[in-house]
């Protein structure tokens, strides 16, 4: 499958990959991280005021790209969970050890249409910005993500952090993932029009995997476990 398409639209065109999330317990880690891994160094994003997170920023191509997100000492604790399980004692153990691939974000142009045919499922639409970014985000509820293999939802106010961010020339090639209960996963994908955006497998173990081409046409898996 070409990046193109791993980035592409899902079912209906109603939803597709807008970025991969890698979770870190510094930005300092995570850069290091991903600098050995991809050969490509991450650009600066900024802090989420209120969320309790600051990000770095990896171009994948002009739709796509990787977020490196950590908790921002430089902000007091947040009223609610940082996104991503980022809280989660079992997340902050494996982060501990080396940064992680997390979870993916899936963006779609009927955000509020989407949220209202889930309902509750869908979870609560939740306005964000940074600098001059503007975005809508709703997070399924917490323990109802499918262990973060349901995306949140994003529309964007306009351009997307991707057509900002320089490419490193690094692309996704697919995203895949493995579940016990798959067919309730594949039912949730495909009531948010994501039936096509990754492979999914049956597997006794939850987990994520991005596989991507670096700029030298090497191929590197990062997985959730």
């Amino acid at each position: 499958m070409i990046a193109a398409a791993a980035c592409g639209r899902g079912e209906g065109f109603m939803a597709e990959i807008d970025h991969i999330v890698l979770g870190a317990r510094t930005l300092a880690e995570g850069a290091a991280f991903v600098e050995q891994h991809l050969g490509a160094k991450p650009r600066p994003g900024g802090a989420h005021p209120g969320v309790g997170t600051h990000n770095l920023l990896l171009g994948l191509g002009k739709s796509c790209y990787m977020e490196i997100i950590g908790a921002d000492p430089g902000q007091p604790e947040p009223a609610h969970p940082r996104p991503f399980d980022l809280d989660d004692p079992a997340v902050k153990v494996m982060l501990e050890a080396e940064p992680r691939l997390l979870a993916w974000v899936a963006r779609t142009p009927a955000l509020d249409a989407v949220i209202a045919r889930l309902g509750p499922r869908g979870g609560a639409i939740r306005p964000m910005q940074r600098g001059d970014l503007r975005w809508r985000m709703a997070f399924p509820p917490q323990r109802q993500d499918m262990d973060n293999l349901i995306p949140a939802l994003i529309q964007w106010e306009g351009e997307s952090a991707a057509t900002h961010i320089p490419d490193s020339h690094c692309r996704l090639l697919h995203l895949e993932a493995e579940h016990p209960e798959s067919d309730a996963l594949r039912q949730a994908l495909a009531e948010r029009g994501l039936t096509e955006a990754l492979q999914l497998r049956q597997s006794p173990h939850a987990r994520l995997v991005a596989r991507l081409r670096r700029a030298d046409g090497t191929e590197v898996a990062l997985s959730s476990g």
